[in-house]
């Protein structure tokens, strides 16, 4: 295995989302392995989920405020030099800083994984500075070029394995459209909904999780009168079995990083129909059918076509999706080169 790593997880809050997922299973990997982990974070209730090996610690990682920002700094730099720790791994903008401060204080590798494609600003500076960093797909690596260090990889997320396949039909009705994913805008439920409303036939939509956004999409749902096809069901912990009896899986997403959601839908075998977004070209055998991001009439139409021919088009690559074990010996290979490069840096000292 080599030598047993001491590594600090930061990521802001630990919620259901896509990248809480994403050190969730990384973290649980790790300790799975040997090594020592802690995740540092405001808290959330995925905590629990969390290997009982994996340490916890309550900062204010997420506050927007680059005095509170440069306090945590500060107390991980000092814990970490204190305790011995070998890496610090940051996900999402405010620890990037975090975590470019408290290496420079500590004297400690630090790595950063970028989840999305975000917004080309200043925010994004301490990624040069970064040991290396590893990006969630190509498209995300691609976008963020002019702002990553020399070391930048792509590793796609890896998904835990399942047992279930997709069990539903294209045949049977009522016809069971599924959504998962955190309602927000960027995730693009508001368009299908529109689309919907238009399309006729013994159809049911279900909706499987949470968000800000959850109250104005139920009012869109009444405004459009479709309460009696479409079902609000909250945040859910068994969306494998959700997966397995649906129709088809709907991902409208506007932006993505990596649609973990997508992903299990493909290894499990589930029909989709998916946005033509960047990361998900990457996965997709036939990009030509993937239908325009936030395009009402394209949704409207590839939905009407589904519940007609009662087939899909479009095609992906299971095998492109790795596994929760692979994505992590791939990130502790990342670990071992970064701390490589300090250690020869110290000796050229």
């Amino acid at each position: 295995m080599g030598k047993t790593l001491k590594v600090m997880q930061i990521l802001p809050e630990f919620h259901e989302g896509g990248v809480e997922r994403h050190v969730l299973w990384l973290s649980n990997e790790m300790a799975k392995k040997g090594h020592e982990v802690l995740v540092v974070t405001k808290g959330g209730k995925l905590e629990s989920h969390l290997d009982e090996r994996v340490g916890v610690w309550h900062l204010p990682v997420h506050a927007k405020n680059p005095v509170t920002a440069f306090f945590c700094a500060m107390r991980i730099a000092g814990r970490a030099k204190k305790e011995g720790w070998d890496i610090l791994h940051a996900h999402s903008r405010v620890p990037f800083w975090i975590a470019r401060w408290a290496s420079s204080k500590g004297d400690i590798p630090w790595v950063a994984t970028t989840h999305d494609t975000f917004k080309h600003s200043c925010v994004l500076a301490p990624l040069k500075k970064a040991s290396a960093t590893i990006s969630v797909s190509r498209s995300v690596k691609d976008h963020l070029v002019p702002y990553l260090p020399k070391n930048a990889f792509v590793i796609y997320n890896g998904l835990l394995p399942t047992e279930k396949t997709w069990q539903g039909s294209l045949e049977k009705d009522p016809f069971k459209f599924l959504f998962i994913g955190r309602l927000t805008p960027r995730k693009g439920l508001q368009v299908v909904l529109k689309a919907l409303a238009d399309v006729k036939g013994n159809w049911i939509l279900d909706v499987v999780g949470d968000g800000p956004m959850r109250k104005e999409l139920e009012n869109l749902v009444d405004g459009l009168r479709l309460s009696d096809k479409v079902r609000f069901w909250g945040f859910r912990d068994d969306t494998d079995d959700w997966h397995a009896k649906c129709s088809c899986f709907l991902f409208p997403s506007l932006e993505e990083g990596m649609g973990m959601t997508l992903m299990r839908a493909i290894q499990m075998g589930v029909p989709v129909l998916a946005s033509n977004l960047p990361p998900v070209r990457e996965l997709c055998l036939n990009p030509e059918a993937l239908l325009k991001p936030g395009d009402e009439a394209s949704w409207r139409e590839a939905l009407k076509v589904l519940l007609t021919e009662r087939k899909v088009t479009q095609l992906f690559d299971g095998d492109k999706i790795p596994t929760v074990e692979e994505m992590t010996r791939k990130v502790l290979e990342v670990y071992q080169r970064c701390m490589a490069l300090k250690k020869k840096e110290v000796i050229s000292c």
